[in-house]
């Protein structure tokens, strides 16, 4: 895929920090030696981190120069690095592995929790949140358009560029060998945005660029187009002519094991 514009994702920067306002606030870390902020962004879950553990050394990690650009504009403080969260190890261990809205871009979670637990501290901890709404309209209908003939041959492989997220129990079974204490739950938000196209452009920044980036600029509108008109009728106006998203996410903060 072509490189995150962080831009883009800022127009909604108050509704996509939120979630990580929350997990963080359930971390039960009162003081920490290192964070660590996997998929750091343009650093907005970053400045929660360092502004609530000042004493602490935070860095972010990131792939999108695009977005670490910003994250250190932001933060000139705070040290980013571009790195595959996929990959990653903390060496020294870290006190908390703050994962918000990432990891649900990697695959096989059986071994990538387990390891991200292994980089912990004594005491240390994981906490995560991976939007859980591949089954809502926003995200069915990109793949029903495209489907469609005129899209399916070129984006027949972007369905899959997300990996659908395990169950609640999975989650606990992987970490329990590891972990102290499990914290999990699931928030299901309702954004306000101003219409259907609102809908549109929060989800350019994020779901829809998989389906977007294989198409040249005449298809893309295209998709665009067919795709807003899908969602215009899965989230029809309320009596203020703004439109509801409800948007579910999952939560997990576990706590490294002693010993």
């Amino acid at each position: 895929m072509t490189d995150w514009n962080a831009d883009l994702y800022l127009r909604f920067a108050g509704e996509r920090t939120r979630p990580a306002a929350e997990l963080l606030a359930r971390v039960p870390l009162t003081r920490l030696g290192r964070a660590v902020d996997l998929g750091c962004g343009p650093g907005n879950s970053t400045e929660l981190i360092a502004a609530r553990y000042p004493e602490a050394a935070v860095e972010g990690v990131d792939t999108s120069p695009d977005m670490l650009e910003k994250a250190k504009a932001r933060l000139p403080g705070v040290s980013f690095t571009r790195g595959d969260v996929a990959a990653f190890r903390a060496e020294p261990p870290a006190d908390l592995l703050f994962a918000n809205a990432v990891l649900q871009w990697l695959p096989d979670h059986e071994t990538l929790f387990p390891r991200l637990m292994r980089s912990l501290s004594a005491g240390g901890v994981l906490a995560v949140q991976m939007p859980d709404n591949l089954d809502q309209p926003s995200h069915r209908l990109m793949r029903e358009v495209a489907a469609e003939p005129r899209f399916a041959a070129r984006l027949g492989e972007a369905g899959g560029a997300r990996a659908r997220i395990l169950a609640v129990e999975a989650y606990y079974d992987l970490l329990l060998p590891l972990a102290a204490t499990i914290d999990i739950w699931r928030t299901t938000y309702c954004h306000v945005l101003a219409d259907a196209p609102a809908i549109v452009e929060w989800v350019r920044a994020t779901g829809l660029r998989p389906f977007l980036d294989p198409l040249d600029e005449a298809d893309r509108a295209a998709f665009l187009a067919a795709y807003t008109a899908r969602i215009a009728a899965a989230y029809p106006p309320r009596a203020d002519g703004r439109v509801i998203l409800p948007f579910p996410r999952l939560f997990v903060v576990a706590t490294r094991r002693e010993g």
